[in-house]
């Protein structure tokens, strides 16, 4: 993995060869890995995800016009646009910076353009959300250079918006807001209604480990618009706005008048919040027992109730369970394929990554990619003074 401080040189000496000068900035901003809460931000629930030491920079020098001229390294591409003339580019990677300027123009008439160098070691496609990683870099540059004030609750809304309504893809809040607010050693417990958040450190000598089963998600739209709707029909069975506001005794009590399709869906929704407070209560106490047997029983959730899992998935989950390092195991993200993430001994996370990987591969034939991670802190910005030559 490229080190944080390897990839803020990078950029400012690829910065300083092709514009003669130090940047005046560099914004950095994470990736996220979800440690528990699963398909319950629509549902108005609780989310538990960890800002990891991952990240897209930004290298970056004012500009006296309205441009935005950017270099990529990962794509190796020259782009640039006009503040005063912007127009969606489609999937392409200078999108996400377009449609950052589009949200904060709307908030200030000062936005100003920029050069800059931009590259990430955040993986594409891996589902630990590089894309609002390099939307709150860009935040940050422009707000930066824009005399903005750095708001992470704000900006991480207009990222949101960003890519809602410019890029066009309805995520909901937690990867913004955990690039964003995210704090070195902590994990961020997110309240989908309100956007309160708490942070809760991560424990001591744990690491965490994300292990990429090499299967993305297929057509599964429909899947996941049914299970959407299967969690609003029980929260109009229980009479409430959203079903994070029926608690486990309730459920318990109303169930057995249930669908049975709709009593699996909501079951896991309503445990899986249930355990999303109990995991932030247990890393408060430093208690990893207990984090990773609510991993494990989210899985469990996640595969039998909801029905979102793989084969890939649950093999990965169940090698990364059965090995001595480790507190406990899960897929993380939407499903049908993916991630998964384990909470496990920081000692033991090198043999556990070659491990379950060597194993992995002889089950499925599939070449996984493993990432030992630790949490860092949100989005930032470093001046001239503090870049490094």
């Amino acid at each position: 993995m490229t080190s944080d401080h390897g990839l803020r040189a990078r950029v400012t000496r690829e910065f300083e060869a092709r514009f003669g000068e130090p940047p005046a900035c560099v914004a950095r901003a994470p990736g996220r890995v979800n440690l528990i809460g699963e398909h319950t931000d629509y549902n108005d629930g609780f989310v538990l995800p960890m800002a990891i030491d991952r990240a897209a920079w930004i290298a970056l020098r004012p500009r006296d016009d309205s441009k935005v001229f950017i270099h990529s390294l990962d794509f190796d591409e020259d782009r640039e646009f006009d503040l005063d003339h912007l127009a969606s580019t489609g999937n392409e990677w200078i999108n996400y910076v377009q449609g950052v300027a589009w949200v904060l123009q709307k908030k200030t008439r000062g936005l100003k353009g920029w050069d800059g160098v931009a590259a990430g070691d955040v993986p594409i496609g891996a589902g630990l959300s590089s894309s609002a990683a390099f939307e709150l870099a860009s935040a940050r540059a422009f707000a930066s250079i824009s005399g903005m004030p750095w708001d992470p609750r704000e900006m991480a809304l207009a990222a949101q918006r960003a890519e809602n309504d410019w890029i066009g893809v309805r995520c909901g809040i937690m990867d913004q807001m955990i690039s964003a607010a995210g704090e070195e050693g902590h994990a961020l417990l997110i309240d989908c209604r309100s956007l309160e958040t708490r942070s809760v450190p991560m424990p001591p000598g744990s690491a965490v480990v994300i292990l990429d089963t090499a299967t993305r998600r297929g057509l599964v739209d429909s899947a996941y618009n049914d299970r959407r709707l299967h969690c609003e029909e029980a929260a109009d069975f229980f009479g409430v706005e959203a079903l994070r506001d029926v608690d486990v005794e309730r459920f318990e009590r109303l169930a057995p008048r249930m669908e049975t399709v709709m009593r699996r869906r909501a079951r896991h929704v309503i445990t899986e919040n249930a355990r999303t407070l109990q995991a932030a209560d247990a890393l408060e106490w430093g208690d990893a027992e207990t984090v990773g047997r609510l991993m494990n029983e989210s899985h469990a959730s996640l595969r039998d109730d909801f029905e979102v899992s793989r084969k890939e998935l649950d093999v990965i989950v169940e090698l990364a369970q059965g090995h001595g390092a480790c507190r406990g195991a899960r897929m993380t993200g939407a499903g049908f394929g993916g991630c998964a993430v384990a909470l496990v001994d920081g000692e033991g996370a090198d043999d556990f990554a070659r491990t379950v990987a060597e194993a992995y591969r002889s089950a499925t034939g599939l070449e996984p990619r493993v990432y030992v991670c630790s949490a860092s802190a949100g989005a930032s910005i470093e001046t001239s003074a503090s870049v490094p030559a």
